[in-house]
């Protein structure tokens, strides 16, 4: 699969073009960028590849897939762009502002039958899939209870105004973590931390109660102003417990200058001091990790559109999870439990 990149930010540099450089099957036909100094930052880092100006330059081109990875307000008339000319697509997250919006995108990719996947690649964060593996292995028995924190010291990254905020930003992820851990949600209660930015009012960090329809429940917080860095997992079930204090192995891996492409079997463990501690009424045993691996999501997106199965992370998969947070704003604004039929679009 020939798969153009379209912006070079943060998330095009970091989260993207590494893990197709590493995935079996994808190969990267191009960036779209258009300032001088991100295009000189192609140039240095992926010298030789192709450079356009637009994703109508990229279009043209000929490619079969395009990742859309520019600011969340630019990113809806780029999809409908790729997917009108009939070219499969992968979102950034967050997929849309709302759920009833990324419902437009979702038929719009049905009616042009194009696949349309959404880059929730923290799902293949490696104490996701260790907890992951727990849960299916049944060594918590029914999990009850899931607690998830993640913090960063990390202002600077903060996407301010009332289009961007943490809870859209990263909420995306630890809610789609979730769900894809615990199952659908029939009820949100949520609390917002407001800062005042001149680009307006920002959700900084956030605490969230999710209600799920197997009747266990969430517990998930976030900051990113409040200088404090951690990540923990926590979940309670009938057969014991585990708890985990893993760090950001991929990303920080990244911000080194490794790449996945270069040591592909060693890539995305967490260290032993790292690993997270199942305890049940045998003793306390420490969990080594699983793998994680970004860059199986680029490898599962190409097997999905070639064989015409669904994509690792599907539309419908992130409209749930947009109706989470359009459910959690609702619930901080109106300060009550807003149930999940409340919300259009869900």
């Amino acid at each position: 699969m020939k798969i153009g990149v379209v912006g070079y930010g943060t998330g095009g540099r970091h989260f993207h073009a590494p893990f197709i450089a590493a995935a079996r099957g994808v190969s990267l036909a191009g960036v779209v960028a258009r300032a001088p100094a991100t295009v000189a930052a192609v140039q240095a880092e992926l010298p030789g590849t192709p450079i356009f100006s637009s994703l109508a330059a990229m279009l043209e081109a000929g490619v079969d897939a395009v990742t859309i990875t520019t600011p969340p307000q630019t990113r809806r008339a780029l999809v409908i762009e790729a997917i009108a000319a009939g070219v499969h697509v992968i979102a950034d997250k967050p997929f849309a502002p709302s759920a009833t919006a990324a419902r437009e995108l979702a038929e719009a990719a049905r009616v042009k039958g194009v696949t349309l996947g959404v880059y929730h690649n923290r799902r293949w964060d490696a104490d996701i899939r260790t907890l992951r593996k727990l849960i299916d292995d049944g060594r918590l028995g029914a999990v009850w209870r899931l607690h998830s924190r993640m913090d960063f010291d990390d202002p600077a990254t903060l996407e301010a105004g009332p289009t961007g905020g943490l809870l859209r930003d990263l909420g995306s992820h630890v809610v789609d973590q979730a769900l894809w851990l615990l199952g659908p949600v029939v009820s949100v209660d949520a609390q917002l931390d407001m800062v005042d930015l001149p680009e307006g009012p920002t959700d900084a960090g956030f605490v969230l109660t999710l209600r799920h329809e197997n009747g266990a429940h969430s517990h998930i917080s976030a900051s990113k102003l409040n200088h404090l860095s951690c990540r923990e997992l926590r979940a309670y079930g009938s057969a014991g417990s585990y708890v985990a204090a893993g760090t950001d192995v991929q990303a920080q891996a990244i911000f080194a200058g490794q790449r996945p492409v270069d040591d592909p079997e060693g890539w995305g463990y967490d260290a032993e001091p790292h690993w997270g501690t199942l305890r049940t009424a045998a003793g306390a045993v420490k969990i080594p990790s699983e793998q994680g691996r970004y860059h199986a999501y680029y490898e599962g997106f190409a097997e999905a559109v070639r064989d015409g199965t669904p994509p690792p992370v599907t539309a419908e998969a992130a409209i749930a999870t947009l109706a989470v947070l359009d459910a959690a704003r609702r619930s901080a604004t109106e300060g009550r439990s807003i149930a999940l039929s409340e919300i259009e679009g869900a």
